[in-house]
């Protein structure tokens, strides 16, 4: 029988406090571990992100960062005004996190950075070709935003996702945009993707400026090439991190 049923300090109390620096995928690992033990009725309202991020030892952003990503996958359910609810039982949500690979380890990053490579590869390509005017604009400001925020690499890393949301809408497949973004998703809970300094930044603006001339030229196998070559630096980052 579920124990924590509409009582917000079990659940809680059942957290723990995580390590002083804890990654957001630590996060999110915890509140799995929480959502899977069959402690939690679905239906049942969580805790306020204050108290969770209490509770954690962890900083606000980082409870919020690991429920918008738990809600993408389907584990939650998010309403404004309302509260965070979990949406399944421990049998129905068991499978998915293991479906998706939240249940993750180096050889799961891996491959989802691969997937993640071939699809933003082919978005390029499909984008490259169907791009409107005004989804050329978009990218061009994105772009801009991208340059103008190099000092501020929060800022940065705000302008460069737009741009690849933008991009991603240009290519006009919806089902693509859909598993893009749950990949997407992953990837932010389980593997720090961000520039953490200016020298990387430029680079990845120059990346990014490679595949925006290949689309304002309309020329698919060049946007095609400039991703790649833009995902094979984004996963050496991610490898370099990790084994540091």
């Amino acid at each position: 029988m579920p124990a924590y049923r509409d009582n917000p300090d079990e659940i809680t109390a059942a957290l723990g406090t995580l390590p002083a620096g804890t990654a957001v995928s630590e996060v999110a690992r915890r509140l799995l571990d929480l959502f899977t033990s069959g402690s939690i009725e679905p239906g049942t309202r969580l805790p306020p992100e204050r108290q969770l991020a209490a509770t954690l030892g962890v900083g606000r952003s980082a409870v919020r960062e690991a429920l918008a990503a738990l809600e993408i996958l389907g584990i939650v359910d998010v309403r404004p005004g309302s509260g965070t609810y979990l949406r399944g039982t421990a049998s129905e949500l068991l499978p998915q996190t293991l479906r998706w690979g939240l249940l993750i380890g180096q050889k799961s990053t891996d491959e989802l950075l691969e997937l993640r490579s071939g699809l933003e590869i082919y978005v390029a390509r499909l984008a490259a070709g169907r791009a409107e005017p005004n989804r050329v604009a978009q990218l061009k400001a994105s772009l801009e935003r991208m340059r103008a925020d190099l000092g501020d690499l929060k800022a940065f890393v705000r302008a460069d996702m737009e741009f690849h949301d933008v991009l991603a809408s240009t290519a006009g497949n919806d089902t693509l945009v859909d598993l893009l973004s749950v990949v997407r998703s992953l990837l932010h809970v389980y593997a720090d993707r961000r520039v953490h300094d200016e020298e990387k930044a430029r680079e990845a603006l120059a990346e990014h400026e490679a595949v925006f001339a290949a689309i304002e030229a309309a020329d698919p196998d060049a946007a095609a090439n400039a991703m790649a070559a833009h995902m094979a630096t984004a996963a050496a980052r991610v490898a370099a991190e990790a084994a540091g």
